[in-house]
């Protein structure tokens, strides 16, 4: 999620359906942590959290297109980049965990939302996130795992820049064709076993991986890294299509990549009860279905010819700040919605509103603050 000032149209209106739809898929979550306790709960979560899989690779594609070419050294880079990260970061990393103890032990404790109810939030356990989350994101923190992700991708941007500004269009597509075959080493992985790979010493890696070496043949071209060449490419080169050429192929592709999500998301869990690896697998941000899904909305998105509005610039401007803090208004609403007679598609959707709203409310009204600002911003 990239949080540069500068506005552009079709960037902005993207900014803030990414942003919804990130907080929509987090609503799903408690439907589908049902599975066959509540057969139709978690149906309607699967293939409702299934179609918005492309949030998170929008928002990296988005950082792609604002942040190449790289016009500042290394060092000025990160300071300004990481820095901006590392403020709010610490700061939800504590505020998120204390909104959560307070209120489900005074707000509402009565709470049914499955993930909660077995995650537990007592004192010592909320204590000690206020301090660990210096190794890794913990439940309550759960969007949180993607600003560390960032900074990732921050530390190699000056990298890829140098080599992307001398690159030939062939070399750029010559490695999004490498990064392409990485997408498809979980389901291979997956499929290893069927085929009687037994795995090595126990570690069930693929090509060069085990408990010695994480670094995989094709770890290099992997990850979230292809997203940011990918929306550059784009952007340096972009797509000579006519709309109806556009949409005979986006739209498709985006059918097919949601039908091998959901389904397969739903197939894995009947296949493999309990194993939720497995099911994470199918829910990849950096596998090819989800690839397959994220390519044809930004593309669309791309195309729209977006007039100037001072409420999308604004609202896009929040988006920042929303990931940061919607997960715990997730929780409150999923509470306030836990209304047998409303349909969960209904719930779900109700959820994502409201969450989405509240949480723009707060981060504007902390924007509003010079001293909060660069919490939200």
């Amino acid at each position: 999620m990239e949080m540069n000032k500068e506005h552009i149209g079709w960037i902005d209106l993207l900014r803030v359906i990414a942003c919804f739809l990130v907080v929509f898929s987090h609503c799903c979550d408690p439907f589908v942590a049902r599975f066959d306790d509540d057969r139709a709960s978690f149906l309607t979560g699967v293939f409702s959290g299934s179609l918005v899989r492309p949030c998170v690779p929008l928002f990296v594609m988005m950082t792609g297109v604002l942040l190449f070419p790289v016009r500042t050294g290394m060092a000025e880079f990160y300071r300004r980049r990481i820095g901006r990260v590392l403020v709010p970061l610490a700061f939800w990393s504590v505020a998120l965990p204390v909104l959560f103890f307070l209120y489900l032990n005074y707000g509402h404790p009565a709470t049914t939302n499955p993930a909660i109810v077995a995650e537990g939030h007592d004192g010592a356990g909320t204590l000690a996130k206020l301090y660990t989350y210096v190794f890794n994101f913990n439940f309550d923190t759960t969007p949180l795992w993607y600003l560390y992700m960032l900074v990732g991708l921050y530390l190699v941007m000056p990298v890829l820049d140098a080599w992307l500004e001398r690159a030939s269009r062939r070399d750029i597509r010559l490695f999004l064709g490498l990064w392409g075959v990485s997408l498809f080493i979980p389901y291979i992985q997956m499929l290893a076993p069927v085929l009687g790979y037994t795995g090595n010493y126990g570690n069930m890696g693929i090509w060069g991986v085990c408990d010695w070496n994480a670094y995989g043949t094709f770890y290099y071209f992997s990850g979230f890294a292809g997203y940011l060449v990918l929306a550059r490419y784009l952007i340096r080169y972009p797509l000579a299509w006519s709309l109806r050429r556009t949409l005979c192929i986006a739209v498709p592709m985006f059918v097919a990549g949601y039908l091998v999500t959901s389904l397969g998301y739903v197939l894995a869990q009947r296949y493999f009860p309990g194993n939720y690896a497995y099911l994470e697998i199918v829910w990849y941000f950096t596998g090819i279905n989800v690839f397959m899904m994220t390519f044809p909305v930004f593309v669309l998105v791309q195309r729209i010819k977006v007039p100037s509005c001072a409420f999308l610039s604004t609202l896009s401007s929040l988006t920042f700040g929303i990931y940061l803090c919607h997960f715990v208004f997730v929780a409150i609403a999923y509470d306030c919605f836990d209304i047998a007679s409303l349909p969960y598609i209904v719930r779900i959707l109700a959820m994502a509103c409201c969450a989405f709203a509240a949480s723009a409310l707060l981060v504007w009204c902390m924007s509003r603050c010079p001293l909060m600002r660069r919490l939200v911003r």
